[in-house]
């Protein structure tokens, strides 16, 4: 069994599924269905076979010409990076064993307190 996504013409994906390659070959729209790794996050997969750069999920786009699927971008100042094709901070998060989120508004992680 394999994962796919079903990608509309606009490159979105709107469904995830487990199936055969056999199943997906006989779907009238069999062109939409992109196979996907469950283990894939980054360009990296512990067996190092990884595939189309990250696990799909709904709401993430796939990129046809960098053949990946892309989370949709959290905010505005990211950048996605092309080795991962997730997202970057525009200042990496602390690794201090703390917890932060991103305040868009300072451009800064702010710890949590948690």
């Amino acid at each position: 069994m394999s994962h796919f996504a079903r990608v509309t013409a606009q490159g979105i994906v709107e469904q995830v599924i487990v199936a055969e390659q056999d199943f997906i070959d006989t779907l009238p729209d069999r062109t939409s269905w992109v196979q996907t790794s469950y283990n894939t996050r980054g360009g990296q997969h512990p067996e190092g076979r990884p595939l189309r750069k990250n696990y799909a999920g709904i709401g993430y786009s796939y990129d046809s010409v960098r053949d990946a699927f892309i989370p949709p971008k959290p905010y505005a100042s990211w950048v996605l990076n092309e080795n991962t094709c997730l997202w970057d901070a525009p200042t990496p998060c602390p690794t201090d064993g703390k917890i932060y989120n991103w305040d868009e508004n300072t451009q800064q992680w702010v710890e949590t307190g948690v």
